[in-house]
């Protein structure tokens, strides 16, 4: 029986990056590193395993661009691809030992780690709100109202059927897998204290990701 993690992290890569115009931008250099690899080093701090969601074409390149002598990744191929975040939400957590798992999208490079932090201790019980078992995630609302799916935190088993019985039905929604759960919104009074609105900002276009070198 393998071992089993605390917490994971699953990256969800697996999209085919239309708005970036050419190329994968989960390996878009930024700063000398590419997008994957600054979420893959946030997620680090704050997890004991790291799951990367993508398509069986993305799987020597996502490797080569976060496989190191200090880490090492598993990989999560989509079988059918191109179902969209809800299937590669299904196939990461399956794929995860960890019973809870933070799911963040490959473009989210700004993703903070104390925010994450503070949505597992929330999905774990181990803050001043705890949680009841039967909460499946915590999910963090953006200030302009909606919800931040990737960028949230889920229990891996019920998030994974969730998903899967959604998809069945041809329901392709994030929410349409959470409204088959019990879950909690984190909502900006709670969130605030531990990042910035720049934590959700995610790198859909080559304009987006020229404004984030500038940032860098």
């Amino acid at each position: 029986m393998p071992e089993t993690s605390s917490r994971a992290g699953v990256i969800i890569a697996g999209g085919f990056s239309t708005r970036f115009r050419g190329g994968d931008k989960a390996v878009a250099d930024l700063d000398g590193t590419p997008l994957i690899g600054h979420v893959a080093d946030r997620l680090e701090g704050v997890t004991d395993e790291l799951v990367v969601n993508c398509r069986a074409e993305q799987v020597d390149v996502l490797r080569d661009a976060l496989e190191s002598e200090s880490r090492t990744i598993q990989v999560a191929v989509d079988q059918t691809p191109d179902r969209g975040p809800l299937a590669g939400i299904a196939t990461g957590l399956e794929a995860a030992s960890a019973p809870v798992a933070a799911v963040v999208a490959c473009d989210m490079p700004f993703v903070e780690p104390a925010l994450l932090e503070a949505l597992f201790e929330r999905l774990e019980g181990g803050d001043a709100h705890d949680s009841d078992e039967r909460t499946a995630a915590v999910v963090p609302k953006h200030p302009d109202g909606w919800f931040e799916t990737t960028h949230a935190v889920y229990r891996a088993e019920p998030m994974a059927d969730a998903c899967r019985a959604a998809l069945e039905v041809d329901e392709g929604k994030i929410l349409a897998a959470l409204d088959r759960l019990e879950w909690t919104v984190f909502e900006p009074a709670d969130w605030s204290r531990y990042a910035t609105v720049d934590s959700f900002d995610s790198i859909d276009t080559r304009a987006d990701l020229e404004v984030a070198r500038k940032r860098f």
